[in-house]
């Protein structure tokens, strides 16, 4: 894996940064936009697996349809060939920050109202992709990232599925998907998991944020596995008694083991964290004697199935301790809890017994989920009187049926008084407007004015003027609910060109091929003995830069050197011309003597320089 530095050609890759059953992801930099990504790529070692190359392959078609400010964005996939295997990858956001997992492993506290905002942003996620069709199935701490900005992304949609696929086998004959500690019910049993399940998990990613362990632990994951199936868990006020019975009575509800008394949509539970963080009532909210019996039982199912609570000491997170001093500290809890049951339930008949000569009473059913007619119906056996309000909402399921009661489930009114519901209506559709080909600012007022919100951008070489609108995710003219976004893909305004390695081709060859790139060849010939005559041995600038079109690169072609020329060696004098005797010294009446001797001793001599002497000897001979 370390030999393959570039993946597609255009991913460089870096340093691992998560490892897992299936693939691992490394830190990575994309060349050509220069930002750095998540490069997740399957093991080597599953190449060969026909089940973990499409499971990969339907992560990677998953992630990729889902874009959410919640969920770790997807921007490309691929196939490249590594240690001769053809391996997936996907290309997937880069996030700073830790996950959930990590940040509970070094014993950080999560306050209850930390806790709702995590959820709410994590079940935010949910109802986006649940309204695409998509469940997640391994919801749980080590699939949520908390960014350094306090944001929260859900990742890992590596065994999620289509909500279409309800003819496809969700499990292998004795084999169960998703992680023991958050794994609903019906996926423990290997039936088929939907919407519900998702809900289930987050309830116990919620128990774990707000207690500091799961809602089930044991010797080994298949005990943890049928605790899920069998057991009820302990309420959380019981190991944190800071916790308000609001939050008890929605992680419980989450923790049913029937998927009709679960919450049946993620907006459902999100709505209800809401309220219970605003402190309002939530719909989760049982009757008295039914919460109270509730915790007697769990209190029960707990010390049966020998489980304590957790400390910071305490193996996290499948250990179990076995001692003696525990169990009976724990039956001394079941002790009190029992007691606890019997006084409210005492008190609750005081009450009843007390009131009973007053105003006939009426207590306020459930009615959230119920259609307008089944809570009309209900309400009048109760002889209470409806008052119906509407609200718009983007989840299919909720239109015509209540989304929301006041008072709450369980209150006490007298005959005839009204309770107020909350209808889900559909919400009147917008259309995206058609902004192709408009800049970027001009662009995101239309979508806001469309009432539609801008989403990501994404920039592309493009010859179109840079800034300019060159697509929309959805496109123009589709209608969608109103506040979607609207993604936005962005000209850079420039085409950027990576030079190519032109050493070692032909003078004629490197100019072909930067012409085909519309680059300007600026060829320049050097002598040099290192390359052969007429090829490339030296480029400006080198291989991989990128230039825009028309740009120049020097190619330095080789050109042979000339054969060097010794030069010829001229026979010169031994002794110089004024050395010799001539009758011209001797004899004062001759006049021309020394012209004489100076002109044949120059001849002698040869060239200018036999010249020149022949002079001096003439200017002697007087």
């Amino acid at each position: 894996m370390n030999e393959l530095r570039l993946l597609g050609d255009r991913y460089e890759l870096g340093e691992v940064i998560g490892r897992g059953g299936m693939a691992e992801v490394r830190r990575g930099r994309d060349s050509r936009l220069g930002r750095v990504v998540a490069l997740k790529m399957l093991r080597v070692d599953h190449a060969s697996d026909a089940t973990f190359q499409a499971r990969f392959r339907r992560e990677a078609q998953s992630a990729a349809s889902l874009n959410h400010r919640n969920i770790v964005a997807v921007y490309d996939t691929g196939e490249d060939y590594v240690d001769g295997h053809r391996l997936p990858y996907i290309v997937m956001e880069y996030v700073e920050g830790q996950t959930l997992r990590e940040m509970i492993q070094a014993h950080q506290r999560f306050t209850p109202e930390r806790s709702i905002e995590i959820l709410v942003a994590t079940l935010d996620a949910l109802e986006y992709s649940h309204r695409a069709g998509i469940v997640h199935r391994d919801i749980k701490p080590g699939n949520i990232m908390i960014t350094t900005g306090g944001e929260v992304k859900v990742t890992d949609f590596g065994i999620a599925r289509s909500l279409a696929d309800t003819g496809m086998a969700l499990t292998q004959t004795a084999a169960v998907v998703g992680t023991a500690q958050y794994i609903s019910p019906e996926q423990a049993r290997g039936e088929q998991a939907d919407a519900r399940s998702d809900l289930y998990a987050s309830g116990c990613v919620l128990y774990e944020l707000l207690t500091g362990r799961p809602p089930f632990i044991g010797e080994s994951l298949v005990s943890v596995a049928v605790s899920h199936v069998r057991e009820q868990a302990t309420p959380p006020s019981a190991l944190d008694p800071n916790i308000t019975p609001e939050l008890d009575a929605i992680v419980m509800k989450s923790l049913a083991k029937d998927r009709l008394h679960r919450y049946q949509s993620a907006y459902e539970m999100r709505t209800d964290l809401e309220r219970a963080a605003a402190g309002l009532p939530v719909a989760a909210a049982a009757d008295t004697s039914a919460a109270t019996q509730l915790i007697a039982n769990a209190g029960a199912a707990t010390v049966a199935a020998g489980a304590v609570p957790l400390d910071d000491a305490t193996p996290y997170p499948d250990e179990y301790e076995d001692d003696d001093d525990e169990r009976k500290g724990f039956s001394w809890w079941a002790v009190v809890l029992g007691a606890l049951a019997v006084l409210a339930i005492a008190g609750l008949i005081g009450y009843l017994i007390f009131n009973s000569g007053g105003t006939a009473q009426a207590t306020v059913p459930n009615l959230v989920g119920m259609t307008q007619e089944e809570a009309e119906t209900r309400l009048a056996g109760e002889n209470l009187e409806p008052e119906i309000e509407t609200e718009p909402t983007d989840d299919e399921a909720q239109v015509g049926t209540v989304i929301r009661q006041d008072p709450r489930p369980s209150t006490q009114l007298d005959e005839g008084s009204t309770v107020t519901l909350t209808i889900g209506a559909a919400p009147e559709m917008v259309q995206v407007p058609p902004v192709v080909g408009r800049p970027q600012a001009e662009a995101e007022q239309a979508i806001r004015d469309a009432g539609l919100q801008p989403g990501n951008v994404t920039r592309q070489d493009s010859e179109e003027e840079a800034g300019t609108v060159l697509s929309t995710d959805p496109e123009g003219g589709a209608s969608v609910a109103p506040n979607s976004p609207v993604n936005l893909v962005i000209s850079s305004g420039e085409v950027v060109i990576p030079v190519p390695n032109l050493v070692g081709m032909s003078e004629d060859a490197a100019v072909q091929a930067l012409e085909r790139l519309n680059l300007v060849a600026d060829v320049r010939q050097q002598e040099t003995g290192d390359a052969p005559e007429g090829n490339v041995f030296r480029q400006e600038p080198g291989e991989g830069t990128e230039l825009e079109e028309g740009d120049t690169v020097i190619i330095y072609v080789a050109v042979a050197p000339e054969p060097t020329q010794e030069p010829t060696e001229t026979e010169t004098p031994t002794e110089t011309p004024t050395e010799t005797e001539t009758p011209g010294t001797d004899d004062p009446g001759n006049e021309n003597p020394g012209n004489d001797t100076g002109g044949d001793t120059g001849t002698e001599t040869g060239g200018d320089t036999g010249a020149d002497e022949g002079g001096d000897g003439g200017v002697l001979g007087p």
